[in-house]
């Protein structure tokens, strides 16, 4: 059995063959998208779509920060999800240790969310 040094150059082969071969499978579906498929063009197809409804106004409309604020709180609330799947994975060898330490985690986020209520960040006028 042979032994590859890991800062050779040679390590670095199947890299970029899996690079060489997603890049070679997306160049090949985008031209052979090109050419294959049909091009019908009409008003319903080039019509902006939202939904199924008529968009109403311009795209240049400027959003209230209320909106960008939740985003934000959905992201790390959903960070959170992230974080207690690994946790659930191995806590049974984690033991009490795992459960404080998660029950830190939690209650630091409990805090967060009770302060953001009583803001009333979460409140759509």
């Amino acid at each position: 059995m042979s032994h590859v040094d890991p800062n050779s150059t040679v390590a670095f082969i199947p890299i970029l063959m899996m690079l060489i071969v997603g890049v070679g499978f997306a160049v090949f579906t985008l031209v052979m998208s090109h050419f294959l498929g049909r091009r019908v063009y009409d008003p319903a197809k080039l019509g902006p779509y939202e939904c199924g409804i008529t968009p109403v106004g311009t795209a240049r409309e400027r959003f209230h920060t209320r909106f960008y604020l939740v985003a934000m709180l959905f992201i790390v609330f959903d960070i959170e999800t992230v974080f207690l799947y690994p946790w659930a994975i191995v806590f049974k060898q984690l033991k009490i240790f795992g459960l404080i330490e998660m029950g830190v985690f939690v209650g630091i986020l409990l805090i967060g969310l009770i302060y953001v209520w009583g803001k009333g960040a979460l409140e759509w006028e």
